[in-house]
């Protein structure tokens, strides 16, 4: 793989891209999957976002089928998983901030590949929280999960608001590479700081408290 220089986004797409396949992989060998289960887990988990965007979007072929890159990468992540899975999972906090840090670089792709090719403002947030997210509700889902960003964790909230402020920047023509970079410290930031506090959004039930 030749990773250019000087491009920190892309060394962080790679990185979050390699997170995420892990973050599948782990999820498919809680649910006790075979081999090839977990394989295709932590394929959808890393390429779901990225896939389902560009499809939306019209531009194909996706991402992810023009550069062996992400398909080398994605196998890296697997094959480390299911090899060192103890680990792994001994890492997970450092699994967490890579997971983070794609959020954050996946929002800010999506959304200027969007503005790229013409897309509207509110539409180009939701290209960029679909890159961020929807790998992970992918493989909720196949998992027979609840998809994170239904919970009340702060996730893809974090993600929008981190993509209102690149939209504001980029409209102040600010350059682009503190727009990236403000943008993921923001999504960053947000993460952390709900995780560390354990701030949450409010949850919707049909009772009240006392469950009547």
């Amino acid at each position: 793989m030749n990773l250019p220089p000087f491009d920190l986004l892309l060394i962080f797409d790679y990185l979050g891209t390699m997170a995420f396949a892990i973050s599948g992989t782990l999820t498919a060998a809680h649910k006790r999957l075979d081999i090839f289960g977990a394989i295709v887990i932590g394929f959808v988990t890393a390429i779901g976002g990225g896939t389902v965007r560009d499809i939306l979007m019209g531009d194909l072929p996706v991402a992810w089928i023009q550069s062996n890159n992400y398909f080398f990468i994605i196998l890296a992540g697997i094959l480390i998983t299911i090899l060192f899975k103890k680990v792994v999972m001994k890492l997970r906090g450092t699994l967490f901030l890579f997971d983070t840090i794609g959020i954050g670089v996946f929002t800010v792709i999506g959304l200027e590949k969007a503005l790229d090719l013409g897309i509207n403002a509110p539409i180009a947030v939701v290209m960029g929280v679909s890159s961020a997210v929807v790998g992970g509700v992918i493989r909720d889902t196949l998992t027979n999960e609840v998809p994170l960003i239904f919970h009340k964790e702060i996730y893809a909230t974090a993600c929008i608001t981190g993509a209102i402020v690149f939209l504001i920047l980029y409209y102040m023509h600010v350059p682009e590479i503190i727009c990236e970079s403000i943008t993921v410290v923001t999504i960053i930031g947000i993460r952390l700081w709900a995780v560390r506090y354990n701030i949450t959004m409010p949850q919707i039930s049909l009772t009240d408290k006392k469950g009547q």
